[in-house]
């Protein structure tokens, strides 16, 4: 079944709703780790970003339950093209979009959501598939039944980004993949920072001081640049009450990873991860831009190593950083492979005609896009 969300106040200490309670069942046995999609975050992305409820949230089901999640959303265009296409649903603070779907089940999961897409009246296009792990479950499976099924589909794009996965101490991996150039200058200004005042570490461990650290965190973030350019999370009420939402959640599930450092007692570069499965998720980094010259985004990052390697619950961590970001890829010496899919959608009569001629469309865009680019 699909369902259309309307957003609704969050109610957190409210018991869990038996929708609720099938997702948590579902997250707690995924395939494949995403914390944007788990209850956590999903249920405060609903409530507050996802205006006029027009998020779709397509269930997958077998006789014993609940099998897959997949939140979708119909765009009117499909980048520059006038197309219009069904799209996984990545809002501006959601850098990962694997779909939920239950471990041993993942092609009963897929069948079952291109079952639905097929017959939606609603579905345009295509489908297309943001945010995805080359190697992981949803990509093995996505392929397997597209060539099962005889369905169009296409890899549209590609990138690689930092991940930290290694059995490596934080120490020797710091030694192992860090220049010895790079790790002097780091002690340098750490010990010039240290000059200003006392300097304290700290990883949130008190719940209740989880208020005062999101209204913190809120606050340096909207100091620097992106205040500036209107993209932090504080220059919109929506998307700060999301971030409370988010991380109060979180934290009551035991999936919150927040870590600071401060100077006399202030905060100067504070750093929210959010955890799932074996994994985890690094989402924001805010720090005090007027120390600039000390680095302080990178020192938090070294804290944020340790904190993982140190921590046996967390296997690895996605950096959710852009491609090539020029400080964390000079950190964590491992990758992981984001990719982009574009999948056909079939159906009947005068929807299956559009469909195809949309997929063929775009094929063909794409096509000669490339043609050009090789020419310029």
């Amino acid at each position: 079944m699909d369902m259309a969300l309307h957003p609704s106040p969050p109610c957190l200490d409210a018991p869990l709703s038996a929708q609720r309670e099938r997702w948590t069942a579902l997250a707690d046995h995924a395939a494949e780790a995403n914390p944007f999609y788990a209850p956590d975050m999903l249920d405060a992305a609903l409530n507050h970003l996802a205006a006029g409820g027009d998020v779709r949230l397509i269930e997958a089901r077998t006789d014993d339950g609940l099998i897959g999640l997949l939140p979708v959303v119909v765009r009117p265009r499909h980048g520059r093209l006038p197309i219009g296409c069904v799209s996984n649903w990545m809002h501006d603070h959601c850098f990962f979009g694997a779909p939920l779907i239950r471990e041993g089940a993942e092609l009963a999961a897929w069948r079952d959501f291109m079952v639905q897409l097929d017959a939606a009246p609603w579905a345009r296009g295509f489908l297309h598939l943001d945010g995805i792990d080359a190697a992981g479950a949803n990509a093995a499976t996505i392929e397997a039944l597209c060539v099962e099924q005889r369905r169009g589909w296409r890899e549209i794009h590609r990138h690689d980004r930092a991940m930290l996965r290694s059995d490596l101490a934080a120490n020797t991996y710091w030694e192992t993949h860090v220049r010895s150039k790079k790790r002097k200058e780091l002690r340098r200004l750490q010990k010039r920072l240290a000059e200003l005042g006392t300097i304290e570490q700290r990883l949130l461990a008190d719940p209740a001081e989880l208020a005062e650290w999101c209204s913190e965190f809120l606050t340096l973030e909207a100091s620097g640049w992106k205040g500036q350019q209107g993209t932090a999370l504080a220059c919109k009420p929506e998307h700060a009450a999301f971030f409370r939402a988010a991380c109060a959640a979180a934290c009551a599930a035991g999936r919150l990873h927040m870590l600071r450092i401060d100077l006399d007692g202030r905060a100067i570069a504070m750093l929210v991860n959010f955890r799932h499965c074996e994994g985890a998720f690094s989402f924001k980094i805010a720090i005090d831009e007027t120390l600039g010259r000390f680095s302080p985004g990178v020192l938090i990052e070294i804290a944020n190593l340790h904190a993982v390697q140190g921590d046996a619950a967390i296997g690895w961590m996605d950096s959710c950083a852009a491609a090539d970001h020029p400080m964390i890829d000079g950190l964590w010496a491992e990758r992981r492979t984001i990719v982009q899919y574009r999948i056909a959608l079939r159906g009947t009569g005068a929807a299956r005609l559009q469909r195809g001629a949309a997929f063929a469309f775009a094929n063909g865009a794409e096509a000669i896009a490339q043609i050009l680019k090789g020419q310029g």
